[in-house]
This record gives C-alpha cells, sequence and structure tokens, in this order.
C-alpha cells in the first residue's frame, strides 16, 4: 500500500475482483467491495486497492449508488480540482480538433473522456452539460471555471434532467450556470444550418452521435432517374454547342434539377436531420415523419434554413401506424388487381414506397428485461419498413438501446427480411461518431448501431 494517501478512505476489493477494473472498466460495484478503510463522505475521492493492498486507481465514492466507485485516475489523485478538470478537458478539445470537422459537437462523453458522470455538448458559443453523478455534481463551481477558460463559450446550460440522477441521490435540475443561453441556438453539421432547442429539445437539444451516419447516406441519394426512363442526351445548344441534357422516355428536357434523386421516407424524423442530409446530397422527394407536432415544426424551419422545404412533405403521426397503414395499402393494391377481384371496395391505405427508408426510433430497452419486447418493436418497423422499399433499394436502420446487442439487432433484421421475402445485402455498418469515442472494455459506451442493406425480393 505504499502509493495509497493516508487523508483519503481506501477501498478494499474483494478476492478475483480486480481483474474488470485492470481491464479498463472504470466502475466498482458495492457487491465488488471486501471493505471500506479510514472515513469517506458521499462524493470524496478514495483509493481502490486489490485484496493484497496494491493500489488500482483512484476514483469517487458514493455508497448510495449501486456503482459505488467510479474511477477517474490510474495514479493517487487528493482532489478533482479546477486544473484537473482544465487538463481532462484540453484532452477533450484536442480529440475534437483532430477527428471532428464540425466546431458543434459533442465535447465531454462521460467514461470515454475519463470523466464520468460528464457529457457536454457544444451549440454554437453555448456548452449545455449533464452532470450525472454526485461525484460530479459537488464539483460544478470547478468544473465550470474549467469549461469556461479552456471553450470560452458564452454561456452554460445545465440539461441534469434525467432519472439516473435520482439513483445518485440527487435530484434533477435544469437552468443558466453561466453567461447567456438563448433557447434557441443555430448549429452547423456537414455544412447544413440546424435550430436546436436547449431548453425544450431531447436529451441536450440534439443527438450529434449520428453525424457521420447522416453523411453516409449521400450515395443513396442519387442515380435513381433512369427508372423513370430519364437518360442524359447531348443536344446542340443556339450557340453550336453540345450540352448533356436529361430527358424522359418521349425525348423531351426534364427541368425539374433533382430527377436523378430518389424518394425517401425518414421516420422517427425528430427534427428532420436524415430529411436534411437527403436532401443535401440531392433527393428528390422526402417524406419527414415524427409522431411530435413540435418536432415537425422544428424540422419544417430547418428545411425553409437549407432551402429544402419545395422538395420535403411533413406527416405528424405514429411511425408503427403509419408503416403497417401504407403495407396494408399495398396489399389491398395487389389483391385488386388479381382477376376477379371486387374493386369497388376503396383501398384504405396509400399504399406507398419509396426508394430509400430511415428508421431512427428511440430506445426501445432501456433495461435488460425490455429486450425481449425491444425485439418485436424492431422487428415490426424493419418488416414493415422493408416492404416499402422499392425493389433494389435500401434500408438504413438504427438502434440506440444499449441492451440490443450488434448481433441481436442483426438477426432481429435478418428474421423481418424472412418474414418479408427480402433478401439484404449489408452495405454499411456503424457506431457512433467520433465525437463518441469508444473506451476499450467499457461495453456500455457501445450502444449504437447503424446499417444500410440493398433490399431485394426473394
Amino acid at each position: 500500500m505504499s502509493e495509497v494517501s493516508k487523508n483519503k478512505a481506501t477501498i478494499w476489493l474483494q478476492r478475483g475482483r480486480k481483474n474488470r477494473l485492470e481491464l479498463g472498466h472504470p466502475w466498482i460495484y458495492g457487491n465488488e467491495i471486501e471493505r471500506v478503510e479510514g472515513e469517506a463522505s458521499p462524493g470524496d475521492i478514495v483509493d481502490v486497492v486489490s485484496h493484497k493492498g496494491r493500489f488500482l486507481a483512484s476514483g469517487y465514492y458514493n455508497p448510495q449508488s449501486q456503482i459505488t466507485v467510479r474511477i477517474v485516475a490510474y495514479k493517487p489523485l487528493d482532489e478533482m480540482d479546477a486544473d484537473f478538470f482544465r487538463e481532462r478537458l484540453q484532452h477533450c478539445a484536442d480529440h475534437r480538433s483532430r477527428f471532428v470537422p464540425d466546431r458543434d459537437c459533442r465535447l465531454v462523453y462521460g467514461e470515454a473522456d475519463f470523466l464520468p458522470g460528464l457529457t457536454v455538448d457544444r451549440f454554437n458559443d453555448v456548452l449545455v452539460v449533464q452532470l450525472l453523478t454526485l461525484g460530479m455534481d459537488k464539483r460544478r463551481e470547478a468544473l465550470i471555471e474549467a469549461l469556461i477558460d479552456v471553450f470560452q463559450p458564452k454561456g452554460i446550460y445545465e440539461r441534469s434532467d434525467v432519472g439516473v440522477r435520482q439513483l445518485e441521490g440527487l435530484e434533477q435540475r435544469t437552468g443558466v450556470l453561466y453567461g447567456e443561453c438563448p433557447s434557441i441556438i443555430e448549429i452547423e453539421e456537414n455544412g447544413l444550418k440546424l435550430e436546436v432547442d436547449i431548453v425544450e429539445g431531447q436529451k441536450t437539444g440534439y443527438f450529434y452521435d449520428q453525424r457521420e451516419n447522416r453523411a453516409s447516406i449521400k450515395p443513396l441519394m442519387t442515380g435513381w432517374g433512369g427508372r423513370s426512363g430519364i437518360h442524359l442526351q447531348q443536344l446542340e445548344g443556339g450557340d453550336g454547342q453540345f450540352r448533356s441534357v436529361p430527358v424522359n422516355a418521349n425525348g423531351k428536357e426534364v427541368t425539374f434539377p433533382f430527377w436523378d434523386g430518389a424518394t425517401v421516407l425518414e421516420c422517427f424524423a425528430h427534427t428532420g436531420s436524415f430529411t436534411l442530409h437527403a436532401c443535401k446530397y440531392g433527393a428528390k422527394r422526402v417524406t419527414c415523419l415524427d409522431v411530435s407536432q413540435h418536432a415537425i415544426d422544428t424540422a419544417q424551419r430547418n428545411m425553409v434554413r437549407n432551402g429544402f422545404i419545395d422538395r420535403v412533405e411533413f406527416v405528424v403521426a405514429d411511425a408503427f401506424e403509419y408503416l403497417r397503414t401504407q403495407v396494408k395499402g399495398l396489399e389491398e393494391k395487389a389483391e385488386r388487381s388479381r382477376a376477379g377481384a371486387d374493386t369497388s371496395k376503396p383501398i384504405s391505405g396509400n399504399g406507398r414506397t419509396w426508394d430509400v427508408v430511415i428508421l431512427d426510433p428511440p430506445a426501445f430497452a432501456k433495461t435488460k428485461s425490455a429486450v425481449p419486447g425491444a425485439c418485436r418493436g424492431y422487428k415490426d418497423i424493419n418488416l414493415h419498413g422493408l416492404k416499402l422499399v422499392n425493389e433494389g433499394g435500401y434500408l438504413v436502420t438504427a438502434s440506440c438501446s444499449y441492451h440490443m446487442k450488434p448481433d441481436l439487432f442483426l438477426e432481429t433484421i435478418q428474421e423481418a427480411a424472412s418474414d418479408a421475402g427480402k433478401l439484404l445485402r449489408l452495405v454499411e455498418w456503424r457506431a457512433a461518431g467520433k465525437d463518441h469515442p469508444q473506451l476499450l472494455g467499457v461495453s456500455e459506451g457501445h450502444y449504437l448501431k447503424f446499417a444500410i442493406f440493398e433490399v431485394r425480393s426473394k
């Protein structure tokens, strides 16, 4: 115990309980602790030692939480003061400046940035912070000082309105911590301008984790004109110069600039981020759907900001019900086309199809016990979504449920494809973006699964 501080309490681990910690996982559960030596108040920094007394790490302590110690350093640490935060935050800034082209991004991602219990997003000149644990909450003044020094924001706003704080013995909190924090802020992602509501929006106001995934749909958005009989033809102009002009099957020039674009359906659109990217990359027509009128109103303003409003239709509806209705319409159309069918009966659904269907739902499995129900939900939306993809089109689908493991997610989609009579070819398999780094050994951070499939009928 030569490196253990005499001024701090010491957490002794049970025999055999050090392996996970040594593999990089920064959580110590209460049932892994043999004893606590010395006095430690909730939130205090403690030393963690093996059952033989060998120093392993320093972390902050909360006996009320199932996660009793969260590791913050692998050498003795006396306190998480402003200097400590400044050094850690500068490392966060360096990582983002190297790997993230946009200034607007997630700056701190908890354990993966060696700051467990802390989330920081930057929206223009305002930082939005979440303090999820008692250990972080007790040091908010030192943290705010360091955030101002490193990032020089005009304002800092707190969105600690999450249920996990109750597990730490904390009340939920929101409000201005520093400077000026307008509720509506304009940010930029991949060259697009978006409106973010940091006060009423979900989580901290926007989901940065899909940044690179949104950009990955670019190849899907063009190359569809040939299906409509449109092709490029060399025509001579009045100046005697030849130019490539899109013409339809009748040889008439097509003047619509997005004639080669895809038709796209985005479900669970929130504020329309995938719709914005689809339009940016050349989509012909996008259906933007969300159950929230507030979200769709925001999406409409985002389309206006970027000059895309003429190519987007907005639908406020439950995605499950909307997909089922479209599939039912397709089935009724197919039935009417059969010989001897009763054509007097009206079709109940539109029966529309799209070149690209995008499914980005909220987490269906927030606990391990919710996984069976989540599987049913993911299968249902993917089954109906697949039926609405035009032959040779693409399904873009995601899951942000940590408990929905990658293999199970793919297995669920495969079952949906089988029931839909479709063959899928995997084009992309991705996770969260580079401003959400993954710490090896911490599976809890590997939550986002994102896939693009080519869809063909059997």
